[in-house]
């Protein structure tokens, strides 16, 4: 807190000098940072060295062997310490018997040389099958030739009949084929479910419409593309555009659901047990979307309705925001590389998570068996390990922050357009990690120190969901509110931290400082541009997404007499909303960007000669034509009038 205080008596005697300094920011927050990563490597270094990495990939029985090699006596235990070199994949006597709150398999595993490649309905096959394969189904102690005979093959024989199974690649698991098993497997996770047999219909409509799901997905990330080239060259009539096709597209797509409703027949009589369900399910599916569907298009309707008045003022923005575009092509694709350092992360963590899984000493447990359980404050190493998975992964979205702000500050700053760099993503790309790292991992562990709180109580509020009282429930929902919107404020308070930084290089805590005065100074304006541009960008996610769902739609109605298609539809149109979101959060991110700068010109510029001003001439128009809205809408009065003058005798000065 104490650059927090320094920052507070220099920020209004300094004056901003956008590019002119670089110098390093938050050098004990980047070690901070790079300590810690290194505490993530040493578990991850920790659960491989105690044998972790050997139990995950190859697998082990419920006795503490290891498949496919031999292994060493456990003490106490009966089984252990056998030589399995030739049996190098893990069989489940119940494999769709699910503890959901353990996350185990409540079934005992045996270490077998082959999978079952067919089912297996008697213990006669079982027999037969070790007899032709070598490959023992039923518990160590018992023989081939005692299946059919040994009392004891009910609870040391798989339970009967035996799936048809096939090894996991890499993990040397035997899996059921059979998708009705993992119906159980969703079954145990969505509760609210009651009938089976509807979350086995889904299940198997979304096996079954896969390619359409896979091509719908591939068209949300075209139609993404795309909306970013529209942006880009036609921004003065985007906005025009952008809304008369979401009224269109919300009319008609709410008339095509009614029109395929009314023309879904009352089923046939001649319709087996299956198909009669399936069409009762798909009617109902399409009366719930048409309901929704028009109740949405009404709300819709009604918000353009009172926010027509200030579609104007977001085309110049727009305008701007579509030059940056154009002079820093590589923005388009920030997305991408994001999403791909997200998602190498995120499989790192979750196989160190799995490998946590598997560590520690071979315990004996209640029933007898084997667990692999950690002693001491080792124990408590995945806590960490979660820490990690926040703090690192916002990291990675800041750093995507600081490029971006980096680049379109560098364009803002830049007065001969034609002297910027020849790759301006590149050159602050190269800024971040040669200056700015610190910074971005101080920003990335405020937002940390805010979100595991949160996640916490979502986690308590789900364990003891339907046993609190009402007050409880309610403080506790609360809690979590405030702690979302404090996140989301923070979030975007960082966001403007970072564009201070990439134009003075200065430290976390006197950016946040400087950049929150701007952004008081200018709060009616600020408030103006994020609820239009936002809602504009909104409108462009949601035309994204219909026109994806409207695809969908036309295509599965196709499958309707074979599954139901209300998951495949839910699947398609959440992917399509998350890819027109990654997309359409850069261009918002411009446009904030651009913002602060163009305040930070405003304020320390007049245009005179020495201080001329860096803006665009388009955004001046911008801002003059919505400074008289603002006037218009206060009648002349109140602070609007104030906002935004140039500050020529505060620059002076400083």
């Amino acid at each position: 807190m104490g650059c927090c205080g320094s920052a507070a008596s220099q920020s209004s005697k300094r004056e901003w000098k956008p590019l002119e300094d670089r110098s390093c920011t938050d050098i004990p927050w980047l070690l901070l940072f790079i300590l810690f990563c290194i505490g993530m490597g040493l578990i991850c270094g920790f659960s491989i060295a105690t044998g972790a990495a050997a139990r995950l990939v190859s697998g082990y029985d419920s006795y503490g062997n290891i498949c496919g090699q031999k292994n060493v006596k456990v003490e106490g235990i009966e089984n252990s310490g056998l030589d399995l070199t030739e049996k190098k994949y893990v069989f489940f006597l119940e494999p769709c018997n699910v503890d959901l709150v353990k996350r185990k398999i409540k079934s005992i595993a045996l270490c077998v040389s082959a999978c079952p490649q067919s089912e297996l309905k008697t213990l006669a096959d079982v027999q037969k099958f070790a007899d032709m394969n070598g490959s023992t189904l039923c518990s160590y102690e018992l023989k081939p030739s005692e299946y059919t005979t040994d009392p004891r093959a009910d609870k040391l024989c798989p339970k009967l009949p035996v799936p048809e199974s096939a090894p996991i690649p890499f993990f040397h698991r035997c899996a059921p084929v059979n998708i009705s098993c993992y119906a159980k497997f969703a079954e145990a996770l969505i509760t609210f479910v009651s009938d089976s047999s509807v979350l086995h219909r889904l299940i198997s409509g979304v096996m079954t419409c896969r390619e359409i799901i896979l091509g719908l997905c591939l068209l949300s990330l075209v139609l993404s593309m795309i909306m970013m080239v529209i942006i880009r060259y036609i921004s003065r009539v985007l906005v025009w555009i952008l809304t008369i096709l979401v009224v269109l597209g919300s009319l008609g797509g709410t008339g095509v659901l009614w029109w395929l409703y009314a023309k879904q027949k009352t089923p046939s009589d001649t319709l087996t047990v299956d198909q009669l369900q399936i069409a009762k399910d798909n009617r109902q599916a399409l009366l719930i979307y048409a309901i929704a569907a028009t109740v949405f298009t009404v709300i819709l309707l009604l918000i353009m309705l009172v926010m027509r008045k200030r579609v104007s003022l977001t085309i110049a923005l727009f305008h701007v925001a579509g030059k940056v575009f154009i002079h820093l092509p590589l923005l388009v694709f920030q997305p991408f590389w994001t999403f791909f350092a997200l998602m190498l992360f995120w499989v790192y963590w979750i196989t160190v998570l799995l490998f946590l899984g598997t560590t520690g000493s071979p315990v004996k447990n209640e029933q007898g068996f084997v667990e692999f359980r950690v002693a001491g404050p080792l124990r408590y190493m995945w806590w960490y390990h979660v820490v990690g998975l926040v703090w690192i992964s916002e990291f990675i979205l800041a750093c995507q922050q600081m490029t971006v702000a980096g680049a379109v500050v560098t364009y803002y700053f830049t007065r001969e357009k034609r002297n910027l760099p020849f790759t301006p993503i590149l050159a602050s790309v190269n800024r971040l990690i040669c200056y700015h790292l610190g910074t971005v991992a101080k920003g990335s562990f405020i937002i940390t120190l805010v979100k595991i709180p949160r996640m916490i109580l979502m986690y308590i509020h789900t364990q003891v969901k339907g046993k609190e009282n009402a007050c409880a429930r309610c403080i506790l929902k609360a809690c979590i509110c405030c702690l979302w919107c404090l996140e989301k404020c923070l979030t975007y308070l960082n966001q403007n931290a970072y564009t201070a930084t990439a134009i003075n290089s200065t430290n976390f805590c006197t950016s946040a400082k400087d950049a929150f005065v701007i952004l008081v100074e200018n709060a009616l304006r600020v408030a103006a541009i994020n609820t239009v541009g936002d809602f504009m960008l909104f409108l462009g996610k949601v035309l994204i997404v219909c026109s994806t769902g409207l695809a969908g739609i036309m295509l599965l109605n196709y499958q309707r007499d074979y599954t139901v298609w209300v998951l495949p539809l839910i699947i398609v149109c959440l992917f399509a909303f998350l890819v027109a979101h990654c997309f359409l959060s850069i261009y918002e991110m411009v446009v904030d960007v651009l913002f602060l700068c163009f305040a930070i010109d405003t304020k320390y510029n007049d245009g005179s000669p020495g201080k001329e001003f860096y803006m665009d001439k388009v955004l001046m128009e911008f801002v003059e034509n919505s400074r008289k809205a603002m006037k218009e809408a206060g009648r002349g009065g109140g602070p609007e009038g104030r906002e935004l003058k140039p500050m020529a005798s505060g620059a002076s000065s400083s």
